[in-house]
């Protein structure tokens, strides 16, 4: 029997919470143990307080589920940053739920474009389904990034009519 859709709270602001910061660490070995260095582009603690980033923690009543954050490129251009789920949350459709907010919030902004860049190894590819799901294809290197193995790159239009699920 498939578990009910759990009611989440994304809440701003919260990267001094020991949860939220715990949850960031493990974000930042998991990448670091999966890519070299020169590869690794996900945002610390500095880099999700800094000029055009939104951070959210993602909450099922006081139980931290994940993370999720949306960076400014350019006024019609943003990029998905940080996106993690919770270890005991996984396959639960909290991913889902993260990719909706994301949506809605880059649309509010008057983004015209998302784009992402996450790992090539097959630890990833759970995480890329879902951005397929959501619209995103795969595309070239976008600013800043250039050509690396250990990346792959997706964008999607936010006004093309299609809904996210």
């Amino acid at each position: 029997m498939d578990r009910p859709t759990p009611v989440l709270e994304f809440r701003g602001d919260t990267l001094d919470d020991p949860a939220v910061r715990a949850l960031l660490r493990e974000h930042l070995l998991t990448a670091a143990s999966l890519s070299p260095p020169e590869s690794v582009h996900a945002l610390d603690d500095s880099g999700l307080r800094g000029p055009g980033v939104r951070f959210w923690s993602v909450w099922c009543n006081d139980a931290l589920v994940g993370m999720c954050a949306l960076k400014a490129l350019t006024p019609a251009h943003g990029e998905i940053k940080s996106m993690r789920t919770a270890a005991a949350w996984l396959r639960r459709g909290v991913g889902d739920a993260m990719m909706r907010h994301l949506l809605a919030q880059a649309r509010g902004m008057g983004l015209e474009r998302l784009s992402l860049e996450t790992g090539s190894a097959e630890p990833y590819a759970p995480a890329r389904r879902l951005y397929a799901r959501h619209g995103f294809a795969f595309c070239d290197p976008f600013e800043p990034y250039v050509e690396d193995p250990h990346s792959r790159f997706m964008t999607r239009l936010l006004n093309d009519g299609r809904d996210a699920r």
